[in-house]
């Protein structure tokens, strides 16, 4: 059974950090492509960073500079280091282990409430 379980989210000042965490089990970690997603009311949900099993990673233009994904295959735990955080960030974030080689369809975690508010 995969479980995919986000945590880190809340609540920020426009400027601040937050680390988001997900924790991955039943699934061959360190083989899987990941991502992280967010989506804002009334928006659709789009990509944040994406990292591959190999460690290579890219990001949406809206957080580059600012945005670090990485992951711990030896803690099955993706997270991604969000930095100068703005208001325009607040969604709720999802994780998700993307289909491939390993994986026949993809598996989101329940997500996790960002809010950047003064």
């Amino acid at each position: 059974q995969v479980q995919l379980v986000e945590s880190g989210g809340g609540l920020v000042q426009p400027g601040g950090s937050l680390r988001l965490s997900c924790a991955a089990s039943g699934i061959i970690f360190r083989l899987t492509d990941m991502g992280w997603y967010r989506q804002a009311p009334g928006k659709q949900r789009e990509l944040v960073a994406a990292i591959t099993s190999g460690g290579s990673a890219n990001f949406a233009d809206s957080v580059k500079g600012r945005f670090t994904i990485s992951r711990d295959n030896a803690k099955n735990t993706l997270y991604l280091q969000m930095n100068s955080l703005k208001p325009e960030d607040t969604a709720v974030y999802y994780c998700k282990a993307e289909s491939g080689l390993v994986l026949s369809k993809g598996y989101w975690g329940q997500g996790t409430q960002v809010t950047v508010s003064s």
